[in-house]
């Protein structure tokens, strides 16, 4: 069965597009359900990031389910599937495969080797496996060996080389911007809106660089609350987030909100006049949280998650130099899934060659023994016990090509040879063993 990833991410779409290509986390088991329930894929897990919207398929029929993942991402895109194309990319099977373990170890990140997108993997994976509908189960044995062996490989990149080493994570970037827009932030009053991961990270890096106040909003207040009391921040009501945006200096965004939170006219009544100090307003969201037209308003600047490329870090040469290394590991991970996955495609035919081989030995063997009536019991069983050893040792080689032919990309060819010197196809094992 074919495996593929489609999907779009920085490299490919700009923020525009991504945003709108973003699934929310409740709408998640829904489009899975769709896809296996339409029978477009056997298997499918979504994941979906501040930085990349992707499905990865296992496909009874490729073009059917490609045709399919492209039509739902245009239309959550407003676009034709041809339209929506040029953001896009498809990786097919072992590619597939490379892609994700790349993906996992921080490699195809923003911020090469970020931390956060195991993470984030690891949760896509565990939603997929929580759900069950009709069809059945949305992670079968592809994709469960397919995401486990990812986890691996992204654990064996993180402790075996230096790539993540110093790494920023998006929340530490729009910090760290923060930082080269006002040179320090001690003392400064800094705003943070959301209460999940990333906005956990934005607080405890804010709280280290020595904010004189940092305040949590977020829809949940309970939630808010306990995220500031871990960090020494301040939790404020969301009716309240209007006198906030007139008091701080800087406000980060990261909930998970399908629109805006923060529109240019609820800017406008929070801060009714022109303000004296500057606002760094940094969104790091997907979709975004702030409405554009805020950045227009005077004396404040705007940044979105894009923005955070522009930031030197000091330590990406060094973690560049590391890359060669984990590509290294990344391929090898690479064929020892291929050659699992690869082999899962010989098993009916290695199964089928010796159902034929034993059919015929059985058959053999009762018409010899018919005619040596007058052997022993016991020497009955030495003539049986020979023919099944004969039988393995012929089918040992058999096999193991079979099993070397899938994992070298020769599989088809060598199958359909096998198939056909052994008549293994149905209508030619339909005649009598030995006949």
């Amino acid at each position: 069965m074919p495996l593929a990833v489609v999907g779009a991410s920085h490299r490919t779409a700009s923020i525009d597009v991504r945003e709108r290509l973003a699934f929310p986390r409740g709408e998640i088991p829904g489009v899975l359900a769709g896809l296996v329930e339409s029978g477009a894929a056997a298997e499918a897990v979504v994941l979906s990031t501040c930085n990349r919207t992707e499905l990865y398929l296992a496909l009874p029929d490729e073009k059917r389910g490609l045709e399919a993942a492209h039509a739902l991402l245009a239309e959550r895109l407003g676009e034709s599937p041809a339209g929506v194309a040029k953001h896009l990319y498809l990786h097919r099977d072992r590619y597939a495969a490379s892609h994700l373990f790349r993906v996992t170890a921080g490699l195809d990140s923003m911020v090469l080797g970020e931390p956060q997108i195991q993470g984030q993997v690891k949760e896509a994976y565990a939603l997929a496996r929580e759900v069950v509908s009709p069809a059945g189960t949305m992670v079968g044995p592809a994709l469960n060996r397919l995401f486990q062996s990812a986890f691996s490989v992204g654990g064996q990149v993180r402790s075996e080389t230096e790539v993540g080493l110093g790494a920023a994570s998006i929340s530490s970037a729009a910090v760290e911007l923060a930082k080269k827009i006002f040179g320090s932030l001690r003392g400064r009053r800094a705003l943070v809106l959301g209460a999940g991961e990333m906005s956990e990270v934005t607080l405890e890096c804010l709280v280290g660089e020595g904010v004189r106040a940092a305040l949590v909003a977020n829809r949940t207040f309970d939630r808010a609350r306990e995220l500031a009391a871990k960090w020494g921040g301040e939790a404020i009501r969301w009716e309240a987030l209007g006198q906030a945006l007139a008091e701080v200096d800087i406000v980060i965004c990261s909930t998970a909100a399908p629109h805006p939170v923060l529109t240019r006219e609820r800017f406008r009544q929070a801060v009714p006049g022109e303000r004296r100090n500057p606002l760094c307003i940094i969104d790091i969201a997907i979709p975004r949280d702030v409405e554009p037209a805020v950045g227009r308003e005077p004396n404040v600047f705007l940044y979105n998650i894009d923005d955070l490329t522009q930031i030197v870090d000091d330590n990406l040469e060094r973690r560049r130099a590391q890359l060669p290394a984990a590509d290294a590991i990344v391929s090898a991970g690479v064929e020892e899934f291929w050659g699992w996955y690869a082999s899962l495609a010989v098993v009916p035919t290695i199964r089928d060659l010796r159902d034929r081989g034993e059919a015929v030995r059985r058959a053999e063997l009762e018409r010899t023994l018919r005619r040596l009536d007058h052997l022993a019991p016991e020497d009955r069983e030495l003539v049986d016990a020979l023919s099944r050893a004969l039988l393995n040792k012929l089918l040992h080689a058999p096999t193991v090509r079979l099993r070397e032919a899938a994992g070298n990309g020769r599989g088809t060819a060598v199958l359909d040879t096998a198939r056909y010197l052994f008549e293994l196809d149905r209508e030619a094992a339909a005649g009598e063993p030995g006949e």
